[in-house]
């Protein structure tokens, strides 16, 4: 079993990587219009109307995309204080409660945004053209990366296998 779940890890550490590429860019690319907007705007007196629109909707990539890889990452917040003082058993069991509520709220991500996506398809943002559907894709998008990442920590765990948490490079040391 483990050995197949190192394989999926491996592919599941693509998907992961391509979907903070895809954040990544987008970040760059918000940045980079909005910067482009500030000049139009202030220094040629052009504005330029697509910029603001563009830049929300890269920004729904990268929020989106990030929290999904920082959910397989083990990047989110959390309380770890209780965790320090119970037992190790303990501790892997409220690991695994904390990934299934993680991977509910994907699913709520997921379904809820489809739904939005699917409800306001028929209209149309004015600046771009794109229906206006296209927003909600990120959320739905990134809902699916986090179930399957959450289901990945918790068949890691379940095989005895590391799963990542932030600051388990500092207690390693």
């Amino acid at each position: 079993m483990q050995n197949t779940l190192k394989s999926l890890a491996f592919y599941l550490g693509l998907l992961a990587r391509a979907a903070l590429w895809l954040a990544g860019i987008s970040l760059v690319l918000m940045t980079a219009f909005i910067a482009a907007q500030v000049f139009a705007r202030y220094v040629l007196n052009v504005p330029l109307t697509w910029t603001e629109q563009s830049a929300v909707l890269l920004m729904g990539w990268f929020i989106f995309l990030g929290a999904a890889v920082g959910t397989r990452e083990g990047y989110h917040l959390s309380f770890d204080v209780l965790l320090m003082v119970l037992p190790r058993r303990a501790v892997l069991i409220l690991h695994s409660v904390s990934d299934i509520v993680v991977a509910a709220f994907g699913a709520g991500m997921f379904w809820f945004g489809l739904e939005l996506t699917r409800r306001t398809w028929s209209g149309s943002m004015p600046t771009l053209g794109f229906p206006d559907g296209v927003s909600y894709i990120p959320v739905t998008l990134g809902g699916v990366l986090i179930v399957i990442f959450s289901l990945e920590r918790l068949a890691r765990r379940a095989a005895g296998m590391h799963t990542a948490r932030f600051g388990d490079e500092l207690a390693e040391e």
